[in-house]
């Protein structure tokens, strides 16, 4: 019933929304930008830099080459210029009256001796314009591999580690920094999300062929999206209803019996209007227990997930967005003899019986004055989710209610050199949980004021400082500076450097899991209070010519200091798991390096080192951070054939050992060894493109490496010593896959 009055509002929705007025005047420009291969034909090129000359008002094109720009509205005429790298920069004059898409052919650099470009989308790269250090991760580098989710979308990437975080349930955590993903911002189009009771799960809810880009920034973030980033932010953008294709349908199977199928539609209903339906289903019914263990390795699952967004554009002042999603999604795990049709008993078994639904709107408004680069924005999000879990005997249910509002205004102080943006914003966060015979109940109500300055200047440097005061109706004024500095020392050569605050409630079971997979009693010794850090950051960004071609280097340093952090003990009783407020030092530290370069013609390498050292005190002895790896490696190796006929990626991840926390305590046969082993993962993909198809194979895991007896009494599930929470490495063995991508362009 709630599901149909959902499907109702969003068809209402939709019909109140195409009652919008439209005004005809043109006052933004758009267009593509391309290159001709070698036998003429045009390639769109993703990431190409676009801005109006003499001012900080860009913006960079998508996975497809497009780009949407506004134009100075203080004047008739400007100069637009597009670079990328290994390109010759462009200038072109734009009269304010045009109204006519822009097609612009970039040429290879004719400064450099044997410049090569490949016939094929560029994935990941670093935004040279960007003040923050940004790595925008593109259609094309997600298709690097099956990427079904989010979860998945980080294969051939450095700088973000995903792991389950129990052997039970299929939740998945994100690392940044060497710190869990709560200590980042995970925002969809710049709107925090996957927060709260999504932590463990929300991974999975955002579907890879939904996606348009990944945005991945590390150390402080800007003060507009709130105080919560600590370590970085990782936002997602989707794709949009006026950009995207008029269909799509992405199949994929695996040889687990694992299948999903998305289906999206994009249309313009007028030259202002525009909507966008999706439609994601996944199915996972088989019962695998490779390592007889009488567990099943991953549980079964089903999702159905739905999401229709509209995009209004007047093309000279208004602009609007609006979408609706909403999600129920099945899991089902534990021992294979667990039937949930029974009552939860010991003689049923060890079961895992976790259901959700999730519901999204959210609505995007912006108003564009006449005078150039001043504007109101005003976003708003609610979320509503609803979990009920079943871990063996233990109950969890929770509700959790969610608003966020943000109203900002930026204009500029002189010139276009020197903006800023300022603005209100609230966040209200209700949270209903249930856990076996407990209740928790708690209300944060979060008024707050921010204000940013930033001076830029394309060539040369680039400055923000940033301010926020939030008045925490639990925890009092909260105040948070950033500041960030970019310096182009030459063309080449990039130094950034950031420090900031932060802060973050900790929502100790919905973030955790792993807690409830395990049959350790759990002591809270304290109110846990709000979380507090700076992060310093440094990075290095050089671009070489060897042999006519760009290699990029990327150096970087990152150090995160806690004052105050809840800390999850598994050190102290090997029966008990202890919560606590820090008494001591928490720190990580996480350097990397990362080079990209062609090494030939159409085949591309990226190559990357990173280097983990995170420790916290526990009682009073400063340990390493439990299941969080020293180091990891990684090499991808892409090869595009000859006009884009063919494509192969390889992938090796190379991880460091891990900290397991103290199991002495056990008898002989449940005790593991102090640290995780070192271990290899490869995975390969080939895909085949046609004009209108695209058929994808590949492997993950291909050495078929799992963690060894990953849940500890396994024979024993409802005995003391059962702990199902101490993961370092897979718990799937090698997956094979295949799945098609059809399309149909405007």
């Amino acid at each position: 019933m709630i599901f149909m009055y959902k499907i109702i509002y969003l068809i209402l929705a939709g019909i109140l929304f195409l009652n919008i007025p439209s005004v005809a005047q043109n006052k933004s420009i758009h267009g593509i930008v391309v290159e001709k291969n070698e036998s003429g034909k045009e390639i769109f090129i993703p990431g190409v830099n676009v801005y109006w000359a003499g001012t900080n008002t860009g913006t960079s094109t998508n996975a497809e080459g497009h780009f949407t720009l506004p134009f100075p509205t203080e004047t008739n005429h400007a100069n637009l210029v597009v670079s990328f790298i290994g390109y010759k920069k462009d200038t072109i004059s734009i009269e304010g009256s045009m109204t006519e898409a822009l097609k612009i052919l970039l040429s290879v650099n004719n400064e450099l001796d044997e410049v090569v470009v490949a016939n094929k989308a560029i994935g990941a790269h670093i935004s040279r314009m960007e003040p923050l250090f940004t790595q925008k991760v593109t259609g094309a580098e997600l298709q690097k591999a099956a990427c079904c989710n989010l979860s998945e979308s980080f294969e051939t990437n450095a700088s973000v580690d995903v792991s389950f975080s129990d052997a039970v349930s299929g939740a998945k955590q994100i690392q940044l920094l060497g710190l869990s993903g709560s200590y980042g911002q995970l925002m969809t189009e710049n709107i925090p999300n996957l927060r709260g009771l999504a932590t463990s799960f929300g991974l999975n809810y955002i579907p890879g062929s939904w996606m348009e880009s990944i945005q991945i920034s590390k150390g402080a973030a800007s003060v507009k999206n709130g105080y919560e980033s600590i370590t970085g932010q990782i936002n997602t953008e989707y794709k949009k209803p006026d950009a995207s294709e008029l269909f799509f349908l992405n199949l994929y199977a695996n040889n687990n019996a694992k299948t999903e199928g998305n289906i999206y539609s994009a249309i313009k209903l007028n030259k202002n209007l525009s909507t966008m339906l999706f439609v994601h289903g996944e199915d996972f019914d088989r019962a695998i227990d490779k390592n007889n263990d009488s567990f099943l390795d991953h549980p079964k699952m089903k999702q159905l997930n739905l999401f229709n967004r509209w995009k209004y554009d007047n093309a000279k002042n208004i602009h609007a967005q609006l979408g609706i999603k909403v999600l129920t999604e099945e899991r089902m795990g534990g021992q294979t003899s667990y039937d949930p049709s029974l009552p939860n008993t010991l003689s049923n078994g060890y079961g895992i019986n976790i259901k959700t639904n999730r519901y999204e709107l959210f609505t995007k408004t912006a108003y564009l004055f006449e005078k150039p680069g001043t504007n109101f924005g005003f976003i708003n999000s609610f979320i509503h989710h609803q979990q009920n879990s079943i871990f063996g005997l233990k109950n969890y249910d929770a509700i959790e209610d969610n608003y966020y509002g943000n109203l900002m205004f930026q204009s500029y102080i002189g010139n276009t050199n020197h903006t800023y943006t300022t603005g209100i914003s609230y966040m209200l966060d209700h949270y209903e949980e249930v856990l076996s015979d407990s209740v928790f109940s708690r209300k944060e109500s979060v008024p707050g004021g921010f204000f940013e300055y930033t001076y830029h200047n394309v060539d040369k440097m680039s400055l923000i400082l940033g301010l926020r005061t939030d008045f925490h109706n639990l925890y009092g004024t909260l105040f948070t500076p950033r500041v960030h500095l970019r310096i182009m020392m030459n063309e080449s050569t990039t130094i950034r450097a950031s420090i900031g605050k932060g802060y973050r409630t900790a929502n100790v079971f919905a973030e955790n899991t792993f807690l409830l997979a395990s049959s350790r009693s759990i002591v809270i010794n304290e109110d846990p209070l709000i979380e507090k850090a700076w992060n310093y950051g440094i990075n290095l960004t050089k671009y070489i010519d060897i042999s006519g071609k760009q290699m990029s280097i990327n150096a970087e340093a990152y150090y995160t200091n806690f004052s105050n952090q809840v800390v999850i003990d598994r050190d102290q009783d090997i029966s008990k798991i202890f919560i606590y407020n820090l008494k001591g030092k928490s720190y990580s530290s996480s350097f990397q390096l990362e080079l990209n370069y062609e090494l030939f013609k159409r085949m591309d390498i990226t190559a990357a080192f990173r280097f983990n050292d995170v420790k916290t005190t526990y009682k009073d002895e400063l340990l390493r951070k439990p299941l969080v790896n020293k180091y990891k490696g990684l090499v991808n190796i892409s090869y595009a054939t000859n006009l884009d006929k063919w494509q192969f990626d390889f992938t090796a991840q190379f991880n460091g050992d891990s900290r397991i926390p103290g199991t002495d305590g056990n008898p002989v046969e449940y005790r593991l060894a102090e640290s995780s082993p070192t271990y290899t993962i490869l995975n390969f993909q080939v895909t085949k493109y046609f004009r209108k198809w695209e058929l994808y194979a590949g492997g993950e895991n291909l050495t078929n490496f799992m963690q060894e007896n990953p849940i500890i009494a396994a024979n024993d599930p409802f005995g003391e010593h059962f702990d199902a929470s101490l993961i370092w490495g897979p718990l799937m063995g090698i997956k094979i896959y295949a799945g098609l991508r059809y399309r149909i362009k405007r």
